[in-house]
This record gives structure tokens, C-alpha cells and sequence, in this order.
């Protein structure tokens, strides 16, 4: 395919699989129960923090969570108490535990407090044409308390090369004002010229069958090279074609 037939077979993807029914199955379905704005960022990013995995345990045990916030997180993670926080007991997904669980508790209460919140964070290091950078120093805030090193790797770094494919589906959530109604759109202050792609096995695979990915690894270095190709389809939403590579590699087996 040449640029204009790609485009063109992207865009027709993108319109299929951008609509409300993408969200039944997808964990971005966790954040839209809400509507208070804060309940919102917290919820998405914690769904986004276990997104890795079989989707219905992703969204099972993101359910969990929320449960165990009294479904109300701004309000659990702004008033907990130490007794609060032992309700976490026993909560697993995967690799992350219970102890990571109340660290990010313990950290989300202090970027609320003292560092005006998640989106101010982010837009506060943002670039002019990347947001991986503000992924990066978003990972010092978040671990400027004391916090065990194993949690760590649950916060990804694009400056250590990690693709961060997790906080890019996050962003893609917040950012994009969807007029189908999918992504959140509850930031302003980040433009989706700057997204990145959530680079995963799917959308990696289906990228590299369409020749536009190179790289083997899914990793900062493929990110970007996908980045350039996407951003040169659509330079104000690139990241709207997570949707036809994803949907075409899950969905159809592309």
C-alpha cells in the first residue's frame, strides 16, 4: 500500500472499532462509571496500571479495586486511614500486590495534594512534540515517597527504553475528546498531536505487517519510529490509529 491507500485503510479500521461497543470489552470502560473528573484519573489509572493480561481479569480485578475504594476513589484516596488501607489485604493481579496497591494509594494522595493532581503533573513537563519525557518525570513524582523497589517496575520509563505502553493507553483515555464517546477527554491541557501510540504485541505485530514499524521489539525506540508513520497520517490525533491496530490484530487476527 502506498501512504494514501494506508491512510485511507486505517482510517476506514479506526471507524469501525471507535465506537461504543469497543468499550465492553476494554478496561476503559472502568473510568467512565464515574463522573467526578478526579474519580475518573484515578480509577483510569489504575485500570491502566493492571491493563496487561487476560481483558477480563484486567477488568475483574480493576473492579476490585474500585471496590474496595468504597467505589468512590478521589474521596477513599484523599481520607483513608491506616485501617483503610488493611482492606487492601490480600489483593493480587498478576504481579502486583496488595503492598503495591497501598503504596499507590499513598502516592496518588500526595500528586493530589501537593502536586495539583495527575493532569497537572503531566502537562507541567510535557514537550512540544512528545509526552514521553512527562512519563518519566511523572515516575519521580510518583516515587518521591518511600516505596519499596519492587513497585517501582509497575510505572514504566520511556527513558529507560520501556515502550510504557500502559500510561500511553492512560493518556490516550484522558486527552481525546472522542466524539464517539470511547476516550474520556477529560484533559485539556495535553495535546493528542504529542500521544504516543500504546505499543503492545497486537498493535506492534499488525504494524510491522503494514510496514510501518521496522523494529522488532516493542520498545521507546519502535515507539517512536511508529510515532513518526502515524503522525505523518494524521499529525493532530495520531494515536486514534491505536484503534484499527489493535482492533485488527485482536479482533481479526490481522
Amino acid at each position: 500500500m502506498n501512504k494514501q491507500e494506508l491512510k485511507a485503510f486505517l482510517d476506514e479500521k479506526y471507524t469501525q472499532y471507535n465506537t461504543l461497543e469497543f468499550i465492553d470489552s476494554d478496561p476503559v470502560q472502568i473510568p467512565h462509571r464515574y463522573s467526578l473528573k478526579e474519580d475518573k484519573e484515578i480509577a483510569g489509572f489504575l485500570a491502566a496500571t493492571i491493563a496487561w493480561g487476560n481483558r477480563k481479569m484486567i477488568i475483574n480485578n480493576s473492579n476490585k479495586m474500585m471496590q474496595l475504594m468504597g467505589d468512590s476513589p478521589y474521596d477513599f484516596i484523599m481520607n483513608f486511614s491506616s485501617n483503610d488501607l488493611k482492606k487492601l489485604d490480600g489483593f493480587v493481579h498478576r504481579t502486583f500486590n496488595a503492598e503495591d496497591l497501598k503504596y499507590f494509594m499513598t502516592s496518588l494522595r500526595n500528586i493530589y495534594k501537593n502536586h495539583g493532581g495527575l493532569e497537572t503533573v503531566f502537562a507541567k513537563h510535557q514537550a512540544v512534540d512528545s509526552i514521553q519525557g512527562a512519563i518519566s518525570e511523572f515516575k519521580k513524582v510518583f516515587f518521591e515517597l518511600e516505596h519499596l523497589q519492587r513497585t517501582t517496575k509497575h510505572v514504566s520509563d520511556p527513558l529507560n527504553n520501556s515502550a510504557a505502553k500502559r500510561i500511553n493507553m492512560m493518556l490516550r483515555w484522558f486527552c481525546r475528546h472522542d466524539n464517539n464517546g470511547v476516550d474520556l477527554g477529560i484533559w485539556d491541557s495535553v495535546p493528542t498531536s504529542i500521544l504516543s501510540c500504546p505499543l503492545d504485541v497486537h498493535s506492534g505485530n499488525v504494524a510491522r505487517k503494514l510496514g510501518i514499524l521496522t523494529r522488532k521489539q516493542n520498545d521507546a525506540k519502535a515507539l517512536k519510529e511508529l510515532d513518526t508513520k502515524l503522525r505523518e497520517l494524521d499529525p493532530n490525533d495520531p494515536v486514534k490509529y491505536d484503534f484499527a491496530l489493535f482492533g485488527l490484530g485482536v479482533f481479526e487476527g490481522f
